[in-house]
């Protein structure tokens, strides 16, 4: 694997990285498996993509993207808490009918091109006089870093000790005046609203949006924090959200040095076979971690 395609691996993972401190907040915080987030990926990158084709400045069409996510999750709390469908169902549902909005969005076309058109990238991070991969590079991680702490300082507030409460002890969390239902709607709303930054910003880093670009999503984003879960500390909050970064990171590196290790014969084609080995692998690693210090 050549420098290039190292700092593609960081691209992409830096990317996916939003959308893994968006899972921590459901999986880990909240304690909702939430498989919206298939669905809200490629709904951020298609809404950005839409409104950027119709003339948009590229930072509005990312935040537009944002709270579209965000009430694509809302949907599934209300589903999950309203409807008192199972958690696990409500997600589905609400991933299966975001596959026909992201048609719809998109014109009824199952991809749309950005290329050549306005992005944050151009926009902002035009100073940045580097190749564009080591730009764009920078450019994410600037962005990872703000979304690290605002989540880190949301998660200390008021509101944000009452979310974790609800994930932790939902009847103690009730018994101490807290809303939990209303917790649900934010935690998920605020998860969804991350993914759908992250299918944003890979569309403007990439050039596309497209229908399928989302499968996959739940199952990268739970590897990414297993994977710096085990790797890190993460008896506090920003250890945990830092976890999140250097797995996702870590985990798409492991990924392309697999499909660039030919000796195997592996293709890209082989892409989610090997994500899914690696999701099996990154699993048994706190297994293992564990059975290594019992051992010791």
């Amino acid at each position: 694997m050549n420098l290039i395609q190292l700092m593609g691996a960081c691209e992409i993972g830096l990317i996916y990285s939003i959308v893994a401190m968006g899972i921590y907040l459901s999986f880990r915080t909240l304690q909702f498996p939430d498989l919206t987030v298939d669905g809200s990926f490629p709904l951020g990158a298609a809404v950005c993509a839409a409104c950027i084709m119709h003339g948009i400045h590229p930072l509005t069409a990312t935040l537009i993207a944002m709270l579209c996510g965000a009430f694509s999750g809302f949907v599934t709390a209300l589903l999950a808490t309203r409807l008192l469908i199972l958690n696990l169902l409500s997600g589905i549902l609400t991933m299966i009918a975001l596959y026909s909005i992201n048609l719809r969005v998109m014109g009824g076309r199952p991809n749309m091109s950005v290329s050549g058109d306005q992005t944050i990238f151009t926009e902002f991070f035009s100073f940045l006089v580097l190749p564009s991969l080591s730009a764009s590079v920078l450019a994410l991680l600037l962005i990872a870093f703000i979304f690290f702490v605002a989540t880190l300082l949301f998660l200390r507030t008021e509101l944000g000790l009452g979310l974790r409460a609800t994930g932790c002890n939902p009847k103690m969390a009730r018994a101490q005046g807290i809303n939990d239902k209303r917790m649900v709607q934010l935690g998920l709303s605020i998860s969804n609203g991350y993914v759908a930054v992250g299918g944003a910003l890979f569309a403007q880093v990439h050039g596309f949006a497209d229908v399928t670009m989302g499968i996959g999503t739940i199952v990268f984003g739970l590897a990414a924090v297993i994977l710096g879960e085990t790797l890190l500390p993460t008896q506090k909050i920003k250890q945990a959200l830092f976890a999140c970064i250097v797995g996702s990171i870590i985990y798409r590196i492991v990924i392309a040095f697999a499909l660039n290790a030919h000796e195997f014969g592996l293709q890209s084609s082989d892409l989610n076979l090997v994500t899914a080995i690696l999701m099996v692998v990154a699993m048994q690693l706190p297994v293992l971690k564990r059975h290594f210090k019992i051992t010791a």
